[in-house]
C-alpha cells in the first residue's frame, strides 16, 4: 500500500480549508458557473440590463441559465438554477439551487434556449419560493422588468406592479418576459450533492456562511454585489471665484 507523507496531508488540508466542497457535484459547479456569466452579461450592458436600482432593493434574485424550450407541441421550459437571497447586510448567500419547468415564454417564440433572471421585490414572494414551489403568476405575481434608464428614471408608480420582475438574455438580446404559469421550486437533491448536506435545505445553506465554497460561487456573489452597488454620487466640481475687488482706501493729506 502506498504511503503518503506530510506534504501531502498538508495540501489535503489546504484543499478542504480553501478549495470547493469536496462532495459538489459537476452539473451543480457548472450551474453556478453559468449563473456567473449570465449576471456579467447583464453588467456589461448598463443601459439595456437589469437597472442598479432594482437589484440593489431586490430581497433576493434567481438566475436560471439556458432555459430550454420542450418542443413544438408542447410549449413548456425546462431549466436549472440558482437563487441568491438578499442579506440585510447588504451581502448576498452562496447559491440555493432551484429548478424551473412549465409555462410558456412570451415574446420568445422560435428561440431554443434563453437565460432568465427573477428579480424577488418583496420579501414575501422570496420565501414562497424558498418554501418548495412557486407557480409564477399564480401565487405571486410577475411582470416583465424595465431596463436599464426606463426604471433607474422611473418612479414606483411607473414600475410594474408585480412581486417578481422577470428578464431574458437570448444572442445577446436582453428582453423583459413573461413568464406565466412556470413552476419555480427548490432542487433538494442539487443542494445536497452541492454542499455535501443530508437534507439541504434553503435555511440551512444561508446558515452555513462559513463553509468553504467554489470560486465559481465567489465570483457569482462578487457579480452581483457590484451590480447591486448604489451608483456612485456625482463629483462635486468646485468653481473657482474671482478674486474680490481691491479696497480703495482714500489716502488723508498730511
Amino acid at each position: 500500500m502506498p504511503r503518503f507523507g506530510k506534504p501531502f496531508g498538508t495540501s489535503l488540508l489546504l484543499l478542504t480549508l480553501a478549495g470547493p466542497p469536496l462532495h459538489a457535484g459537476g452539473v451543480e459547479l457548472r450551474t453556478v458557473e453559468a449563473a456567473g456569466e449570465v449576471v456579467r452579461a447583464f453588467s456589461e450592458i448598463p443601459l439595456k440590463g437589469i437597472p442598479r436600482s432594482l437589484l440593489h432593493d431586490a430581497a433576493g434574485v434567481a438566475v436560471i441559465p439556458h432555459v430550454v424550450k420542450a418542443g413544438l407541441v408542447i410549449d413548456g421550459r425546462f431549466g436549472r438554477g440558482v437563487i441568491l437571497v438578499h442579506e440585510p447586510d447588504g451581502t448576498w448567500s452562496n447559491p440555493i439551487f432551484v429548478a424551473l419547468s412549465g409555462g410558456g415564454i412570451g415574446g420568445q417564440i422560435g428561440v431554443e434556449a434563453t437565460d432568465l433572471v427573477l428579480v424577488f421585490k418583496t420579501g414575501k414572494s422570496l420565501d414562497r419560493a424558498l418554501r418548495g414551489k412557486l407557480t409564477l403568476g399564480g401565487d405571486v405575481a410577475v411582470a416583465a422588468g424595465p431596463l436599464g434608464r426606463e426604471a433607474e428614471v422611473a418612479t414606483d408608480r411607473r414600475l410594474p406592479r408585480a412581486d417578481i420582475l422577470s428578464y431574458s438574455r437570448s444572442r445577446g438580446l436582453f428582453a423583459g418576459v413573461s413568464l406565466e404559469g412556470a413552476r419555480l421550486h427548490v432542487d433538494g437533491h442539487a443542494n445536497e450533492e452541492f454542499y455535501g448536506l443530508r437534507g439541504c435545505r434553503p435555511a440551512d445553506v444561508r446558515s452555513r456562511r462559513a463553509i468553504p465554497v467554489a470560486a465559481a460561487v465567489v465570483h457569482l456573489k462578487e457579480e452581483l454585489a457590484r451590480l447591486s452597488a448604489p451608483p456612485a454620487p456625482p463629483p462635486v466640481i468646485l468653481v473657482p471665484q474671482p478674486p474680490p475687488p481691491p479696497r480703495f482706501v482714500p489716502v488723508r493729506p498730511w
